[in-house]
């Protein structure tokens, strides 16, 4: 096995039982990009522990340099965690294939130790979803994703089919404890150690943020102190969220964080959903910052370090990222929505950022994979770095050029037929430009807007920009009414 950035704390057996074929799973708990459901009603043990066996299977990670291979795992803080990694390390070790358990850990801590381990993860987190749903997102070493189109496809039907007996050796559970090396990880890519002070909210909503912030911007992990004033909200890990959902896109759920800013005349505030890989921010002003913002402060930054370099941005982001980039000398890409495409193409491209609109940015100096922490120490380097008194409302007002309807879900019976329907209504209006890269986006000089339809849901999402707030009203209404006709 790869080298350790934590030392093993004892060593456990694996129950060693086989896993039954599962042919009447919910085949909907296998996502485009994870594994997702209710527990127990659609994700269970017997699951996890197929799923275990079957990732071994998939990626080849047996045997590593003539021993047994390794799977590290991590886990949010939701009550069934506990049961159903222990079920995923059984079904691992059963096919002779060991197991490095990191403990509680945010997604991009777990991405941190695939990387630096050297080895394949399964994260158990359901994101943002609420109590009684958890789920795995799987990777390959080097925290390459794992998707419908690479990997889980194959696990899925393993699962479903079922898998010849285990035989000859089985593997063993180790314990190791990564946030030491992933706090001083991110500490030597953006380095806050002289900016200027800063007050900062955290709304961790009773999610991993909770222990990741005070190991990377606090001194937990053994750290120096940095010149940043923390003031936590929900900190306390609770899978039951009782505050506020962990969902930070909704902007129910950022309110708390607003009225605190405000109240407490901070500099900042930052919102983290549950498992910490999604960040949002709020100005001194108590304003939501859009994340295409962010992605066009934190592109100016990367290609600052890299000349030249490829941004990635998905396709419902502002038109103010390719214009930054471009500003800076940098070369913009566009993709799809989802992790998976975006760093795809990063690896294809050799893009140093990437970034969404949903609150995921990536970074090729983190193995490509997205941090809701890097993204945050992005911005406090820039406000701290920024001229005495500026407040970070003034620092992101270039980036303030169009205006945005926001994410708009429709309930529809076909998704195809009601597209259908807006296409045939603009197609014959002059001037536009069609693309089909994820759902239908339509362009104008003055405006665009996506729509495009849900993986999971009979949902049609509808995204507008346009270069004012009439505009952008008039297109977003016309739209609407088309699809929900």
């Amino acid at each position: 096995m790869a080298g350790t950035s934590g030392a093993p704390q004892g060593s456990t057996g694996p129950g060693g039982s086989a896993e039954p074929s599962l042919s009447g799973y919910p085949t909907e708990v296998f996502k485009a990009y994870d594994i997702r459901g209710i527990v127990p009603a659609q994700f269970h043990a017997d699951l996890a522990r197929a799923v275990g066996a079957a990732v071994v299977e998939v990626l080849g990670v047996r045997v590593c340099d003539g021993g047994p291979g390794a799977v590290v795992v991590g886990q949010d803080m939701r009550p069934s965690g506990d049961d159903l990694v222990a079920a995923f390390a059984d079904g691992v070790c059963s096919r002779g294939c060991d197991v490095v358990r990191i403990g509680l850990a945010s997604t991009d801590g777990l991405y941190f130790a695939s990387g630096d381990l050297g080895l394949p993860g399964a994260m158990f987190t359901a994101s943002h979803n609420p109590a009684e749903y958890n789920g795995i997102k799987v990777c390959r070493a080097g925290a390459a994703p794992v998707g419908m189109e690479s990997g889980l496809r194959e696990i899925r039907d393993l699962v479903r089919d079922g898998m010849p007996p285990p035989s000859g050796p089985t593997g063993m559970v180790r314990r190791a404890d990564t946030m030491p090396s992933y706090a001083a990880f991110l500490r030597g890519l953006v380095d806050l150690s002289a900016i200027r002070p800063l007050s900062v909210v955290v709304d961790a909503g009773n999610g991993m943020a909770g222990i990741t912030v005070p190991a990377v911007l606090g001194t937990e992990a053994g750290l120096g102190p940095l010149p940043l004033r923390i003031d936590p909200m929900y900190f306390e890990l609770d899978g039951t969220f009782p505050n506020h959902e962990a969902n930070p896109i909704d902007p129910d759920n950022l309110r708390d964080l607003q009225a605190r800013v405000v109240s407490r005349g901070a500099d900042v505030g930052l919102a983290f959903d549950g498992d910490a890989d999604r960040c949002f921010v709020v100005d001194e002003r108590g304003v939501a910052v859009s994340p295409s913002a962010i992605t066009a402060l934190i592109a100016r930054r990367e290609l600052q370090r890299n000349p030249g370099a490829t941004i990635i941005y998905n396709c419902i982001s502002s038109r103010v990222v390719p214009e930054v980039v471009a500003q800076a000398g940098g070369v913009g890409e566009r993709t799809r929505v989802g992790h998976s495409f975006i760093k795809a193409r990063m690896a294809e491209t050799g893009a140093v950022f990437g970034g969404e609109h949903s609150g995921h940015f990536y970074f090729a100096d983190f193995w490509r994979a997205d941090s809701g922490m890097l993204a945050a120490m992005h911005v406090l380097a820039a406000l701290g770095s920024a001229p005495e008194g500026t407040p970070l409302s003034a620092l992101l007002e270039e980036f303030d050029r169009y205006a945005a309807s926001g994410e708009i879900n429709s309930v529809v019976s076909d998704a195809s037929a009601a597209t259908q329907r807006v296409r045939q209504a603009f197609s014959s209006r002059p001037g536009l430009t069609f693309d089909d890269l994820d759902g239908m986006t339509v362009s104008a000089a003055e405006w665009w807007f996506n729509l495009r339809p849900s993986n999971t849901e009979p949902l049609l999402r509808l995204n507008v920009e346009a270069v004012d707030g009439g505009t952008m009203e008039a297109v977003r209404d016309e739209v609407l009414a088309i699809v929900r006709s």
